[in-house]
């Protein structure tokens, strides 16, 4: 972890989830009452506990809610942590609307990743709050887990976040949000219904897409990430090209010409500029304008900024958003940097703090992996 920044975890606690379960009300929600006066407890601090014991202290950086919602499992592992939200979540008899709007509140402090301890209906409240945060990781604790967001058990929870931690490229998925409507469950009828999807990990299967004799064939895999690139084309937007072979993939799927050791402009499937320098774009990029930077990294170094493409300046960064710059990249090239991490070097230091952390990295039709840039 030498050299490495730690994993900024953002933690959220369902205080109430899984106290419908032991006492056999298929469920908590509206029965939290009658399922404490049966003597049921909660499940989410018990496994939330289990799942994040064992992880190194060094390698994580905590942000939490205040209270029963993350604050008080931190201070019983001994666990550093910051709190955000205290005058704003509720502090005794926990809702809906706390969990989202302590979803929002991590966000905006600024987190990696969100870790979540509850049942489906919490899945529902990080589902309608969740904005930007690049992967969610669910702490199975309610009476009913139908989604597809959690991992298979706090323990599973854990390795997964030390893998994460450890610079493991591990794919993301698009998992599903499903819920069971309670009071029909309780009547012995089964009715889900589909709430979302959250972006969660996956231990990555390497070479899955695309495979001849077991190894990444470049071309074919640049070709699956053009295709992933031109489907998810918003009209109107314009898309920054940064340099490099990947990125000219892109444009020749396309049926654009692109400037190999330079910066293009395009928008709706047109080229509109070729080759241009930090004023020209600048010129290009009006405040207010709908746009997005693609990167690549450089092969065996992992500079996604800073070396080659100095036209995406400072400046360029600020006008468009930290959050549109979007990275591509096979998964065989990230694999060449041995788990070290892409790097930028814009020359000034807040925007580069703003690029750090987990990014979600293209990497093939559909398919993204998380990667570490620092």
């Amino acid at each position: 972890m030498a050299g490495m920044q730690r994993l900024t975890v953002g933690l959220v606690l369902n205080p109430i989830a899984g106290l419908g379960g032991p006492a056999g009300l298929k469920g908590t929600d509206g029965v939290v009452d009658e399922a404490l006066r049966r003597g049921s407890q909660p499940r989410a601090q018990g496994r939330a506990h289990e799942a994040l014991r064992d992880l190194d202290k060094e390698f994580f950086s905590w942000k939490t809610l205040p209270g029963e919602m993350g604050e008080s499992l931190l201070e019983g592992l001994g666990l550093p942590h910051d709190v955000v939200g205290r005058d704003q979540i509720a502090i005794r008899q926990t809702s809906a609307r706390d969990t989202r709007l302590g979803v929002e509140l991590l966000e905006a402090a600024g987190v990696d990743l969100l870790v979540f301890a509850g049942g489906d209906g919490t899945a529902r409240d990080v589902v309608d709050a969740r904005d930007r945060v690049p992967v969610v990781l669910g702490i199975p604790s309610g009476v009913k887990m139908h989604s597809g967001v959690f991992a298979t058990s706090p323990n599973a929870a854990c390795e997964l976040l030390a893998k994460i931690a450890a610079g493991e490229i591990l794919s993301i998925v698009q998992a599903e949000v499903r819920d069971i409507d309670e009071a029909s469950f309780r009547e012995g009828i089964v009715k889900t219904r589909y709430h979302g999807e959250l972006p969660v990990p996956d231990d990555l299967r390497y070479m899955q897409q695309t495979k001849i004799g077991g190894r990444e064939v470049e071309e074919l895999v640049i070709e699956e990430i053009a295709a992933d690139f031109i489907e998810r084309q918003e009209p109107g937007v314009t898309y920054v090209m940064g340099s490099g072979a990947t990125l000219a993939g892109i444009m020749a799927a396309m049926g654009l010409e692109a400037t190999l050791l330079g910066i293009d402009v395009v928008r709706d499937g047109e080229l509109i500029a070729s080759d241009v320098s930090e004023q020209q774009l600048l010129a290009l990029l009006p405040e207010g304008i709908k746009a997005k930077i693609l990167v690549t990294a450089i092969g065996g170094q992992g500079h996604i900024l800073g070396r080659g493409n100095q036209q995406l300046s400072p400046t360029v960064i600020r006008r468009v958003g930290a959050a549109s710059v979007e990275v591509v990249a096979t998964k065989s090239k990230l694999a060449e940097l041995d788990k070290r991490p892409l790097l930028v070097d814009t020359g000034d230091e807040v925007v580069d703090a703003s690029l750090r952390g987990l990014r979600s990295v293209i990497t093939g039709y559909e398919d993204r992996v998380l990667y570490r840039v620092a």
